[in-house]
C-alpha cells in the first residue's frame, strides 16, 4: 500500500521523531530564538523525510508549507504566516528552472536531442573513446536548456548510448557489458555532473546555490547566468576532456576500434530524415535563449537591452507555444516542471527564514569556532569545509536536500574564516554538482544508468570516487587560476 500511495511509514516516523526531538527535547541554544529553533526542527524533519523518501518531494513540500503557516514560526498573525509560507512562489529563480524544464520537453518531442547525439557519433565514432567524447559533447550542447539533468543524461543521451552498445552486442544480460557498454555507460553518467556544474540552467538545484550565496553576502555576490557560465567554462571543458581518458584507464573497453558505430549513427540519422519544422524552430529558439542568457544584447547595445534570465525563459516557452512546437497540453504534462516549482518554493522559503531568523548565522559560527582553533588559515579551513560538504553526499539521495541543508552554513563559515567570497562561492557551486559522481543514488540520473546493469556497485563507486577527486582538483586548480585571470578574486 505504501508504494501505491507514495507514503513510507518508517522513514516518515523517523522524520517526525527527529522534528519532535529537536522541538521539545533539545534545549534551545544560547543566541537562538525559539522561533528559529522550531523552524529548524521542521526543516530537519522535512530533509530527513526527503532523504528517506517518505513521500514524493512535492507532497512533502506541501506539508512543509502547511506547517510553517500553521505554527506561525515566521509571523504571529495567521494571515502573515501563510504569506510567508507561500512567499517563494514569487522567486524568479524558481520559475527560471520550472519554465526551462518545460522548454526542454521540446528537445525530446522534436527528436532534436537524439539527432545531436547521433550526429556527433557519426563524426567521431570510429573509436570507442570517440563515442565517449561524442556523448560528452552532446551533454554539453544540451545542458544550457535542460535543467533536468535526469532527462538529459537518462532520457536523451542514455538511449543513444544503449543503442550503440547493443550494436556491438554489449549487453549486461549476456555478460558482455565489458565489450563497450560499461565504459560508455560511465562516460554517459560522468558527463552529467560536469555539465551540471557549467550552467545555472543545467540542473534544478543550481539556482538554489545562487540564492543561498546571494543571501549569505547580502546580495554582494549574485551570480548571473553569464557570470556562472564564463567562470565554469574553462574548468568544465578541462574536466570533460579528461574524464573519458580517466575512465578509459580505469575500465578499458574490450573493443577499442568501432568503425561500424559511425555508420550505425548515420543510419539512425537517415531514419530520422531531414530536420523537421519542429527541430528547426527548437534549434533557433535554443540559439535565442543562449544569446539572451549570455547577455550579448547588453554587451553590444548597452544595459538598456539586458533581459532578465527568467524573462528569457518565458520568451523561449512563449515562442514554442506560438509556433506550435509545444502545446499547452504538453506543458501541463511536464510534471517534473510543476513538481520542481513546488518543492523548490518550499525549500527556498524554509532556508530563507532560517537565515532571517538568525539560525544560519548561529550554525556557521559554531562551524567557524570548531575549525578556527586548528590554525589552518583560510586556505586549509576552506579546503576542510569543501571536502566535508562534498563527501557528505554519501549520506544524501538528493542534491537539493544536501544543498538546502548544508550550503548556507558552510559558505558563511568559510567567509568568516577569511575565504575570498567569490572564489569560495564558485568552488562550493562546482562541488554542489561534482558530488553527484559519488554513488548510484546521488541524483536522478544515477539510478537510471546504473539500473541498466552495465557496471557492478563496486565499479560504480570506485569510478565515482576517482572522478570526484579529479573533478575537484580541476575546478580548484584550473578554475582558481581562471577566476584569478577573470578578476573574480
Amino acid at each position: 500500500m505504501s508504494d501505491k500511495l507514495g507514503f513510507k511509514p518508517l522513514p516518515a516516523a523517523i522524520a517526525v521523531g527527529l522534528a519532535l526531538l529537536i522541538w521539545f527535547v533539545v534545549p534551545v541554544p544560547e543566541g537562538v530564538t525559539p522561533q528559529a529553533w522550531h523552524l529548524l526542527a521542521m526543516f530537519v524533519g522535512v530533509i530527513a523525510a526527503i532523504i528517506g523518501k517518505a513521500m514524493p518531494i512535492g507532497a512533502l513540500s506541501m506539508v512543509a508549507i502547511m506547517l510553517v503557516a500553521l505554527t506561525g514560526v515566521t509571523a504571529e498573525k495567521p494571515a502573515d504566516a501563510i504569506k510567508d509560507a507561500l512567499s517563494s512562489f514569487a522567486n524568479p529563480l524558481i520559475w527560471l528552472i520550472g519554465v526551462a524544464i518545460m522548454i526542454s520537453r521540446g528537445i525530446l518531442k522534436t527528436g532534436l536531442g537524439a539527432r545531436i547525439g547521433y550526429y556527433f557519433i557519426s563524426l567521431f565514432g570510429k573509436k570507442t573513446m570517440g563515442i565517449g567524447y561524442s556523448l560528452a559533447l552532446s551533454e554539453l550542447l544540451l545542458a544550457p536548456v535542460t535543467p533536468s539533468n535526469t532527462a538529459r543524461g537518462g532520457g536523451i543521451i542514455h538511449p543513444v548510448m544503449k543503442a550503440i552498445a547493443s550494436s556491438y552486442d554489449s549487453d549486461p544480460e549476456k555478460g558482455t557489458q565489458a565489450r563497450i557498454g560499461k565504459y560508455l555507460a560511465l562516460v554517459n553518467y560522468h558527463s552529467n555532473p560536469i555539465t551540471s556544474a557549467m550552467f545555472i540552467t543545467a540542473t534544478a538545484p543550481n539556482p538554489l546555490v545562487v540564492d543561498i550565496i546571494a543571501k549569505a553576502t547580502n546580495s554582494d555576490i549574485h551570480l548571473s547566468w553569464g557570470t556562472w557560465a564564463l567562470a565554469m567554462l574553462l574548468p568544465g571543458l578541462a574536466a570533460l576532456v579528461l574524464m573519458p581518458l580517466v575512465l578509459y584507464f580505469i575500465y578499458p573497453p574490450e573493443i577499442k576500434e568501432t568503425p561500424n558505430a559511425a555508420q550505425f549513427a548515420k543510419e539512425k540519422l537517415a531514419e530520422q530524415g531531414p530536420m523537421n519544422r519542429g527541430e528547426k524552430i527548437m534549434l533557433a529558439i535554443f540559439a535565442v535563449l543562449l544569446i539572451l542568457w549570455a547577455g550579448i544584447p547588453a554587451m553590444i547595445f548597452g544595459k538598456a537591452f539586458a533581459v532578465d534570465a527568467t524573462t528569457t525563459a518565458f520568451i523561449g516557452l512563449s515562442l514554442l507555444l506560438l509556433s506550435g512546437v509545444l502545446t499547452w497540453d504538453d506543458v501541463l504534462k511536464e510534471k517534473s516542471a510543476w513538481d520542481t516549482v513546488t518543492w523548490f518554493a518550499a525549500l527556498v522559503m524554509m532556508a530563507t527564514f532560517l537565515n532571517k531568523l538568525g539560525l544560519i548565522t548561529w550554525f556557521s559560527g559554531v562551524l567557524e569556532g570548531g575549525i578556527a582553533h586548528l590554525g589552518l588559515g583560510w586556505v586549509g579551513a576552506s579546503a576542510l569545509l569543501v571536502l566535508a560538504y562534498m563527501y557528505a553526499h554519501y549520506m544524501f539521495a538528493s542534491t537539493t536536500a544536501h544543498i538546502t541543508a548544508m550550503l548556507g552554513a558552510f559558505y558563511a563559515a568559510g567567509l568568516s574564516l577569511g575565504a575570498p567570497p567569490m572564489l569560495f562561492a564558485l568552488i562550493m557551486a562546482a562541488a554542489s554538482s561534482i558530488m553527484m559522481t559519488l554513488t548510484h543514488y546521488a541524483t536522478g540520473t544515477s539510478p537510471v544508468i546504473f539500473g541498466s546493469g552495465y557496471t557492478t556497485l563496486a565499479e560504480w563507486w570506485k569510478a565515482g570516487f576517482v572522478m570526484s577527486v579529479v573533478n575537484l582538483l580541476i575546478f580548484v586548480v584550473i578554475g582558481g587560476i581562471w577566476w584569478k585571470v577573470l578578476g573574480y578574486w
